[in-house]
């Protein structure tokens, strides 16, 4: 369900005032002082809301029948399973008839986000490993919830439907779409599709012989935390568990590397592989698995940049020569 949303977008339009304190009155939440979009909010699903009584964020309109069920389930899971603090209670109103769509309120957490100015001017090269660890250690905790099979969540029964055929299928079929998908709006080579095809090839048997599912979160990256570094800098909370599945948990480190190596930050994407391994000691498997989740994601972030023409890079580089300096840089961090 959650792997098959990629770019779609429901948009919250225009609320009022009376809207958002009818709502605030059902949960008994307080008087409403303000509410504003948030910054990061990529799916223009979520408000921040403040009342007397505190502050929540508001996040409406799914993308998807179930979505918020699925998202309460994981979040749930998480405050159980693990001591990471995430946004419970997570309260879902199913009827419609405040906004026209349900929607879902939460706790506002504390902390700021990694990519903020207070913490860009701030933070020393200590604090910065500090926080890198503390990243790779909430991923590990998120991790040990093993289960049987590769698959996405049912929120019908809170069972596991199974990839169709097999986990290394399925992410292999997606990366092949994507790619015919880029097609659309940027050149893709033979060659490109040859080189694709060859480091699939190379790392089959790697994610043939991978047989210990766990949850994904889907989306780890610096929009989804905060940070604090109240008592020492850790990573202080963290949402959207949209994107939640069950299968490889090195997929969860891609977006990591990738913003510490774009931001010439690349010890600490080496610092973050080297605390989540802790001390593995046959990592070519890894490896291999980590180039083809490595090509996976920036082949969607080729497809939306070209989409959109909100290329940041050399527009005449082919895609291959583009995606293989972050595979790479794999071999580089994971040693």
């Amino acid at each position: 369900m959650t792997s098959k949303i990629i770019f779609a977008s429901n948009k919250l339009g225009t609320l009022e005032d009376q809207q958002i304190q009818d709502m605030l009155n059902k949960f008994n939440l307080g008087k409403l002082v303000s509410f504003k979009k948030t910054d990061l909010g990529a799916m223009g699903q979520t408000l921040f809301v403040t009342s007397n009584k505190g502050k929540y964020v508001f996040k409406g309109n799914p993308l998807y029948e179930g979505q918020l069920i699925e998202e309460k389930y994981f979040i749930e899971e998480m405050d159980k399973r693990t001591d990471t603090v995430v946004p419970a209670p997570y309260i879902i109103d199913d009827s419609n008839e405040i906004f026209g769509w349900s929607y879902a309120i939460m706790p506002k957490l504390e902390g700021e986000h990694l990519t903020s100015e207070i913490l860009k001017n701030s933070l020393k090269k200590e604090d910065k490993l500090k926080i890198a660890e503390s990243i790779a250690e909430t991923l590990r905790s998120f991790h040990e919830w093993r289960v049987n099979e590769f698959g996405e969540l049912n929120v019908q029964d809170f069972t596991i439907t199974p990839f169709r055929d097999s986990y290394p299928k399925w992410l292999f079929n997606r990366i092949r779409y994507w790619l015919d998908d880029a097609k659309k709006y940027s050149k893709i080579s033979n060659q490109d599709i040859a080189w694709v095809e060859k480091l699939l090839v190379d790392s089959e048997e790697s994610f043939t012989a991978f047989s210990s599912p766990t949850f994904v979160m889907g989306d780890f990256k610096p929009g989804n935390f905060l940070v604090d570094g109240a008592d020492d800098w850790k990573v202080s909370g963290v949402f959207d568990f949209t994107n939640s599945y069950f299968a490889d948990p090195n997929s969860d480190l891609i977006k990591m590397i990738t913003y510490y190596t774009d931001n010439d930050e690349e010890e600490l994407a080496k610092h973050l592989v080297d605390t989540y391994f802790n001390k593995v000691e046959n990592k070519e498997d890894i490896i291999k698995r980590l180039k083809v989740h490595m090509l996976h994601q920036r082949l969607l972030d080729w497809g939306s940049a070209k989409a959109t023409k909100m290329v940041t890079w050399d527009d005449e580089l082919p895609f291959s020569m583009w995606v293989k300096a972050y595979t790479d840089l794999i071999e580089t961090i994971v040693e």
